[in-house]
């Protein structure tokens, strides 16, 4: 089956700078798909890109099986990591003017919003300029204007900035409602709990290269070769230095621990006994946080 978004070889300068450096990626039709990395990263230029927002230097760039130049886009929902709406219009007038943008008769747009505003518990806010709602309510503003016109593959960038855990959490259920209706969900974040939640492929990209992608199980199979997990009552810092580790990614007290090659859990174990109370050890497989520091640090 052919990728929603194909892109190989891309690159993108901003005058001497080179902020995408070849970088070469597919996006499973159907899939949850993690775009990764630090601020400056390349990722939004990317995602502008495969939008036609911005054109490559170099390299090809195919959407919903068409070249760029042939892409529908009202087949697409886009939110953007800077906000777009018109602060000055009432909530409910500026949705039905983009589902307009995008084909959808002004009444339908109007309807549709009105269901969206109920079920994002916006209602009461729907004859409110925008301009007063609170910064995680133009968010779900914003996320409803991405989804209004029922595109078939959604692009989300940074989509949970400035929402509460509660509301957050109201956003990956429709998230994850969207994929199991068949969408392909493309979105960048830095948070990487939702990326473990809801992530089935990624890619990790690093001052314009791409360093990691793949599976998220097979690259967590991949990194969780030898790993352990312990948490301490006291100081574990001094679990970096025993001759067993090869790497620590130190949460506090809770550290993921690497072992080197043919390194004893048990003799780790009974060091960190030694010196502190463990409340927890396992061998476990990491997160996508700690590859994430892992890779960006070593490729620095």
């Amino acid at each position: 089956m052919e990728p929603v978004i194909e892109i190989r070889d891309v690159v993108k300068r901003f005058g001497s700078f080179t902020a995408v450096d070849h970088v070469s990626f597919s996006v499973p039709r159907g899939s949850i798909y993690g775009l990764l990395g630090p601020n400056g990263a390349g990722k939004s230029t990317t995602i502008r890109m495969a939008l036609r927002i911005m054109l490559p230097d170099e390299g090809t760039i195919r959407v919903l099986g068409h070249d760029l130049a042939d892409v529908n886009v009202d087949h697409i929902g886009y939110l953007p990591e800077e906000r777009g709406l018109y602060k000055k219009m009432r909530v409910l007038d500026v949705l039905t003017f983009f589902g307009e943008i995008h084909g959808v008769a002004r009444a339908q747009a109007r309807r549709r919003a009105g269901e969206w505003l109920e079920r994002m518990q916006l209602s009461d806010r729907a004859m409110k300029s925008v301009e007063e709602l609170s910064k995680g309510m133009q968010q779900k503003v914003q996320f409803i204007a991405t989804v209004l016109h029922e595109p078939e593959l959604l692009v989300l960038d940074e989509p949970f900035a400035g929402l509460d855990p509660v509301n957050a959490n109201v956003l990956k259920d429709i998230i994850l409602e969207y994929h199991r209706s068949g969408h392909t969900i493309v979105f960048s974040t830095h948070m990487m709990e939702q990326v473990d939640q809801l992530c089935e492929h990624i890619c990790l990209i690093d001052r314009g290269r791409v360093v990691l992608e793949g599976p998220l199980a097979s690259i967590k199979r991949q990194y969780g070769h030898n790993g352990v997990s312990i948490r301490v009552s006291g100081d574990g810092s001094f679990l970096k230095s025993l001759p067993e580790i090869e790497s620590v990614q130190d949460h506090g007290n809770e550290l993921f621990l690497r072992l080197r090659d043919g390194a004893s859990a048990s003799r780790v174990l009974d060091a960190a006994r030694a010196r502190v109370d463990v409340l927890r050890f396992e061998v476990a497989e990491p997160s996508i946080n700690d590859i994430f520091i892992e890779r960006v640090s070593g490729s620095r």
